[in-house]
């Protein structure tokens, strides 16, 4: 690490898109108007994680395709979709229609190995055995394969169509979605696979601790041995959940305050058997944050970052949360809103 100044081009946001079980289309709503808050606010990017089981987005290509109708130049993400449940043919027809809705605006974050409640959710889904299945990145790649627009057997296969004899191949053909595919890194070896392999690497809050009990030092090294892969290709974006208490009421700055203090507690430590890492929540004013932020070793060595809104907050502590990180915080870590240019992240 070079210990340079931040110096970050792109902001995004990761929302939970929360909702209540009894009423899902008010929570849907608000997030989707949440998405058109963060496109007037010059944001760049806006994001929704895939959740099963949980009242949350659990079709983030369905939410997706109706955040293309309500917003037209803030670049639309899920993170992540996990592939073990998906099929890596279906799936990129998805999300090649999203991207050809939104004109381009796709990033699509994907992560590999046994997804999570696949005890109750895979005899659902698959039929048969599925304990052996493939859950590797495997599956990543060949959901990938799929986006490329080849067509489907040799020169001279045809289907019949109402449109006469066509060359078959993935409709529709989203041309760039390929280069806006992100892996959800977490340890070293999925970093380096992901650089290998051509992905754009999403570093978030929480990471594996190997041989390390330091969340900021494993981090680098999963950044160090992705570039070495990646050979100069490839986007990183970092994660981190950051809370301004500036915009904030008396009782509400109470409640952030004892929301961080309540996880705090996890960050001293490695979690479990697999040693599970977690950066501190950033909580405070804005001058507290930026100095924290300042003394971030892994933003400094990126140039997009990611706004990590928690799980239990409230659509108008959303709201706040992004006004005050555009207007107080972006700025000073490099950030400048060029004019909300679609292109700079095209």
């Amino acid at each position: 690490m070079n210990g340079a100044r931040p110096a970050i081009k792109h902001i995004g946001f990761l929302t939970p898109g929360n909702y209540s079980d009894g009423d899902p289309v008010q929570g849907l709503e608000q997030t989707l108007q949440l998405f058109g808050c963060g496109e007037a606010l010059g944001f760049d990017s806006a994001w929704v994680r895939q959740r099963h089981l949980e009242p949350g987005i659990s079709s983030a290509s369905a939410f997706l395709a109706a955040a293309t109708q309500r917003t037209s130049r803030i670049q639309l993400g899920t993170a992540v979709i996990p592939i073990g449940y998906e099929s890596p043919y279906r799936l990129a027809e998805h999300l090649s229609m999203v991207d050809v809705l939104s004109r381009g605006r796709l990033n699509v974050g994907l992560s590999a190995g046994r997804p999570l409640h696949a005890e109750l959710i895979a005899p659902l889904f698959f039929d048969g055995e599925w304990e052996n299945l493939d859950f590797t990145h495997d599956r990543v790649l060949r959901f990938t394969s799929n986006l490329r627009g080849e067509h489907l057997g040799d020169e001279t296969t045809m289907i019949k169509t109402p449109f006469g004899p066509q060359r078959p191949r993935l409709q529709p053909y989203a041309r760039g979605l390929i280069d806006r595919i992100w892996y959800g890194g977490g340890s070293l070896r999925s970093a380096t696979w992901a650089g290998a392999n051509g992905f754009n690497l999403l570093i978030g809050n929480v990471t594996s601790g190997e041989d390390t009990d330091d969340v900021f030092v494993a981090q680098a090294r999963q950044l160090q041995a992705y570039r070495k892969a990646a050979k100069g290709r490839g986007r990183v974006a970092l994660g981190r959940v950051i809370v301004p208490l500036d915009g904030a009421g008396s009782a509400t700055r109470r409640r952030y305050r004892e929301y961080a203090a309540g996880r705090n507690e996890r960050t001293r430590s490695p979690q479990g058997e697999r040693r599970t890492l977690f950066a501190p929540d950033v909580v405070g004013t804005a001058e507290e944050i930026v100095e924290r932020l300042l003394a971030d070793p892994i933003l400094a060595e990126v140039d997009e970052f990611r706004l990590e809104l928690p799980y239990e907050f409230e659509d108008d502590e959303y709201r706040q949360i992004l006004d005050d990180f555009v207007t107080l915080i972006a700025r000073r870590i490099g950030w400048v809103d060029q004019g909300r240019d679609q292109e700079r992240w095209a």
